[in-house]
């Protein structure tokens, strides 16, 4: 007996493009092994034998093939209209089986990835007839009505590893098909040499002296893409924040990407189930979000060269939602969010801004089995120099869009919780902290609104990056969904080499405009022993979050309850730093500190548990991270906090909200608490020229 074959399905209704799919894949595979390919319409019996020919083709195909055995089958004589000669599918590492209904049933015990295309009906006809001619189209009616009953009730697409949209034909899937199988765990141990292909990249990064500014150059970039993300050092020569060395440094690379061209994916991950869309193929890999991060990132695939000085070399960009403690310990709530846990946007071009050195760097891939993509990267360079062009110039203006300001009725926005159920809440942590379930809970809450017209988020995040600059800003659209974030904190940052550096926030003062008042502030802040003690109980979780993937001897705190000051706040902020012991998975150590702690409390888990009990519903995009997981395996990601996220509604509305927080200990006071949060929101709110909710 043979070893046991990967048995692939592909299938959906007639005309959908099936066949072609089967054939070329069938020839790509063929490149590293042998492949058998099996076509169900051999052993359909007749024009009115779907449900049968599907029970045949399962018994005496499927079922010895998964034994590891040659399948020996009798074949349909369509021209004599009975069975007729026996036929064999020998056994091979990979065997493509294509039909209508070669998933069906109880055909999915026997395969290993189940391959579905869809397609309209009308084009499907079309398809079909113009392929097989008048030989089809009396029998296309009855055979329709046949799938149509195999079919019913089951949610056919719903369950596929891979879909294929072929509403406008499927000769170019079968290359893109091909990569997404490689993205699927149970495909890893025969699709070796496919993988390795993801290791033969070439990545470029062209300099173009002079900045020019940075609203105008992203409008021209991707001011018509669906998708599009930019990691915003907003602080950049703002002046605003405290002279260290470590604000310099957090605000020297700002981000611009979309997941256009051949290399462009966009991956959304809900419940167990990442879907990765690459231009009409959908990948859909069940299982952990962050098991599927540890495949997709953190070898190193790229060199950068010299002269490029930037982490950044490629690669994901996006958000992790704070519903993924689900897999770092944290339990489901039973609400489930409106938006995605996580969303992340491959770019194989970028735009990387260096406000130390006054100049940008236009970032591209290509590869040998990338048909096109040095002429796709010759082209990217050159759209680039263009817009780097026209917005460093005389024309250079604000003309193209609309101007930073917030027009229209500015929105109303009410509580999850008012003060009274806040209060409420702190009072039942503190009982939780005397009862010994936890020394320190960062509570939540929000503020939502719905506006009736809608809310241009693109407007929205140009007057907040100019009210509220912040090293951590972003703009993320991502179709419906926007994130407009104003975040000053670092969640994690493991550069190429391995080191890694977290930098928690605890301790906020809302700056004054009278220049003494605002130094009293800052000073208040820098002597206060609960805002220290908060701070300290973060460092020492953080710490053991590094600690179970560093080397224990790098583990060191070189900045503890720094005072750092930006537009609307000052904030106490520590450093800890780590290396990566050799051979650990660094999307196992992003998963290790996640979520941030300093947007949890500690001990980390049983806190969690608590938060669950108290607060309203999901947090969603808050308290999670926004940034990057690059293509050299380095990754910069921020905590989500000061952030607004807005959702397209189908009313022609926006749903807008904003998370608030703060960390309470056994001598927080309720009042100042609800205070401390009312500061949080201020930037936001006063922006929108919302007022905060009584």
């Amino acid at each position: 007996m043979a070893d046991r074959p990967v048995i692939i399905a592909v299938d959906g209704r007639s005309g959908a493009g099936k066949t072609t799919i089967a054939v070329e894949l069938a020839a790509l595979l063929r490149r590293h092994r042998a492949v058998s390919l099996f076509h169900l319409e051999d052993i359909y019996p007749g024009w009115d034998g779907l449900a049968g020919g599907v029970e045949r083709y399962i018994d005496s195909v499927l079922q010895p093939l998964r034994e590891g055995l040659a399948a020996t089958w009798t074949a349909w004589d369509w021209e004599a209209a009975n069975d007729g000669a026996s036929r064999t599918t020998a056994v091979a590492p990979v065997v493509l089986v294509e039909g209508v209904g070669s998933s069906h049933g109880r055909a999915a015990d026997f395969l290993d990835a189940v391959i579905w295309v869809d397609t309209p009906s009308q084009a499907r006809k079309e398809r079909a007839l113009a392929r097989d001619g008048e030989t089809y189209a009396p029998f296309w009616d009855a055979w329709a009505e046949q799938e149509e009953q195999l079919l019913a009730g089951l949610a056919s697409a719903e369950h596929a590893d891979i879909l294929v949209d072929g509403t406008h034909g499927v000769a170019n899937a079968p290359e893109s098909v091909l990569d997404a199988l490689t993205q699927l765990p149970a495909m890893e141990h025969v699709l070796g040499p496919e993988l390795a292909r993801r290791r033969g990249l070439e990545f470029s990064a062209v300099r173009f002296d002079g900045l020019p500014p940075a609203e105008d150059l992203f409008h021209a970039l991707y001011g018509q893409a669906e998708n599009a993300v930019w990691l915003d050092s907003s602080i950049a020569g703002d002046g605003t924040a405290a002279a260290t060395k470590e604000a310099a440094a957090r605000s020297r690379f700002s981000i611009m990407a979309d997941n256009s061209g051949g290399f462009g994916q966009l991956a959304c991950h809900s419940r167990g189930l990442t879907t990765v869309c690459s231009g009409q193929v959908t990948a859909r890999i069940r299982g952990p979000f962050f098991r599927w991060l540890d495949s997709v990132w953190g070898r190193k695939a790229v060199r950068a060269p010299q002269h490029y000085p930037g982490d950044f070399t490629l690669g994901w960009l996006g958000y992790l939602g704070y519903e993924l403690k689900v897999e770092t310990g944290g339990s489901t709530r039973t609400e489930e969010s409106t938006i995605p846990d996580a969303a992340l946007l491959f770019a194989g071009r970028a735009v990387v801004m260096d406000h130390q050195e006054n100049c940008l760097y236009a970032l591209t891939l290509s590869g040998p089995h990338q048909p096109g993509s040095r002429l796709e990267a010759e082209d990217f360079r050159t759209a680039v120099r263009t817009a780097h062009a026209a917005t460093q110039g005389e024309l250079a203006s604000t003309a193209g869009h609309p101007a930073s300001s917030i027009h229209g009725t500015a929105p109303r926005f009410t509580a999850w919780d008012g003060e009274r159920r806040y209060k409420d809440m702190i009072a039942a942590s503190q009982a939780e902290i005397h009862d010994g379930n936890s020394y320190e809970i960062c509570l939540t809450t929000q503020l939502e609104a719905h506006t009736a017209e809608p809310v241009d988020p693109w407007v929205a995040y140009r007057a907040l990056r100019r009210r509220n600059p912040a090293p951590f800003a972003a703009f993320l659209r991502l179709s419906s969904l926007s994130v407009c974030s104003t975040s000053p904190e670092r969640f994690l940052r493991i550069d190429a080499d391995g080191l890694m550096r977290a930098e928690p926030i605890k301790g906020t003062r809302r700056r004054d405009a009278d220049p003494v008042a605002d130094a009293a502030l800052k000073a208040d802040l820098a002597s206060s022993l609960k805002d220290r003690a908060e701070n300290v109980m973060i460092v020492d979780l953080l710490r053991n979050d590094l600690s179970h993937f560093a080397l224990p001897e790098s583990l060191t705190v070189p900045r503890l309850c720094a005072i750092e000051s930006y537009a609307t706040v000052h904030q106490m902020v520590s450093t800890i730093e780590a290396q990566l012991a050799p051979g650990s998975s660094r999307a196992q150590a992003v998963a290790a500190a996640f979520p941030a702690g300093s947007m949890t409390g500690a001990p980390k888990i049983s806190t969690m548990a608590i938060l669950d009990t108290l607060e309203a519903g999901p947090r969603g995009i808050y308290s999670g991270a926004i940034g990057y997981f690059s293509l050299n395996a380095a990754t910069d990601l921020s905590v989500v906090i000061r952030t607004l996220v807005l959702q397209d509604k189908h009313d022609g509305g926006t749903h807008l909200s904003l998370g608030i927080g703060g960390a309470i200990t056994a001598d927080s006071e309720d009042e100042a608490e609800w205070q401390e949060i009312q500061a949080k929101a201020y930037g936001v709110l006063s922006t929108l020229g919302s007022d905060f909710p009584l």
